[in-house]
């Protein structure tokens, strides 16, 4: 009998974690959604609306307009590896050989990529050219038609496997599926905690899925069918078997892929929480001209002896940004003398830089 065994990230496993789920909960792995068409409609799919069935590409929460864009997110975090997903990647092969193409010639055959399709467009000559242009994983959400495309991926130079949520009155039908996996000679089998988001809830609740208790997406009953997956798997198969808790993107995969960008991308004034947010102290005039606010970091220079390093004008934003404790000193002089608002803000260091927290002074 093999052992149930806790992750780094507190996931448990049965066998040996697939590469890319290492890298993933190192938060070394960009993700890269390059597309959100599907020919598959599940009913429990999480994405968002803006990229449900859009045909949208991002990289991590950069919107691609150019191949550069791919190149500098990977650089701006250090990745060791993409995760290639969507919708599914396959629907637009043309551009998921492309990204593939250009991620190996850029970072080199070690930088390991992994890819999420649901099979329904693979066919062998496919399957085969991605293996031969260096896809190392490949992750297949097959319904039980495309369950032969798993084969034919077998016969490659690809690890393979699956991924698919652990639904909850499933047991049976996801163990005659690992079951199968096992006797193809897969390498794993990723059995996700079930999660709730704004456009599955309802389809959710229809088959009488609920929230869990205590959590902020997961459904109940999900946990306890992937462990009872797991025990079954120890005892009766040779194949890897994961189960990745919806606790682990945000508490462990998402922070740590946030601390590697944060400490890249973090300005001087900027402070880097243990989360990997950014903390930062910011002024505002009445006056809109930026010019004001240029005549002000001068000021703050000359006058108080802040380092210009520590000061930075955002035109856009109509702010003077730096860093906490300077505002918090000086926030009385700057009210009184020069009428400013002055505050702290807490935002993530991605790309679109969302603001998590503004604590007026």
């Amino acid at each position: 009998m093999r052992k149930i065994k806790e992750t780094i990230g507190r996931s448990l496993v049965v066998g040996k974690l697939p590469h890319g789920c290492e890298l993933c909960m190192e938060g070394a792995k960009l993700v890269l959604f390059v597309t959100g068409l599907c020919p598959r409609r599940c009913f429990y799919c999480p994405l968002s609306e803006a990229r449900r069935w859009k045909d949208v590409t991002f990289a991590n929460e950069l919107e691609v307009k150019k191949n550069e864009d791919i190149i500098r997110e990977a650089k701006l975090m250090n990745a060791l590896g993409a995760g290639i997903t969507g919708g599914d990647p396959l629907v637009k092969l043309e551009r998921a050989i492309k990204y593939i193409k250009i991620l190996k010639e850029t970072f080199g055959s070690d930088f390991h990529i992994h890819l999420y399709t649901s099979g329904r467009t693979a066919t062998k000559k496919i399957l085969h050219e991605l293996s031969e242009i260096g896809l190392d994983e490949i992750r297949f959400h097959p319904s039980k038609n495309d369950w032969k495309k798993i084969e034919w991926a077998v016969d490659t130079n690809m690890d393979v496997g699956a991924e698919i949520p652990a639904i909850p009155g499933k047991v049976d039908e996801i163990k005659k599926f690992a079951k199968y996996l096992d006797d193809i000679g897969a390498s794993f089998l990723n059995l996700n905690e079930l999660e709730f988001s704004e456009t599955n809830a309802q389809e959710l609740r229809k088959r009488n899925i609920k929230p869990k208790s205590g959590t902020l997406a997961a459904a109940e009953g999900s946990e306890e069918t992937a462990i009872e997956i797991l025990k079954w798997a120890a005892n009766n198969l040779k194949i890897t078997v994961h189960y990745c808790p919806s606790s682990l993107k945000d508490s462990i995969q998402l922070k740590n892929r946030l601390l590697r960008r944060a400490k890249i991308v973090a300005k001087p004034y900027e402070e880097i929480t243990e989360d990997g947010l950014l903390v930062k102290g910011i002024i505002q005039l009445p006056n809109k001209d930026p010019n004001y606010l240029k005549q002000l970091k001068l000021i703050l220079i000359r006058r108080y002896g802040v380092p210009s390093k520590l000061l930075y004008v955002d035109e856009e934003k109509m702010v003077i940004e730096t860093a906490w404790y300077i505002v918090e000193e000086l926030s009385k002089e700057l009210k009184r003398r020069f009428k400013a608002k002055v505050g702290i803000v807490e935002e993530y260091p991605t790309a679109d830089r969302i603001r998590i927290s503004y604590t007026p002074l």
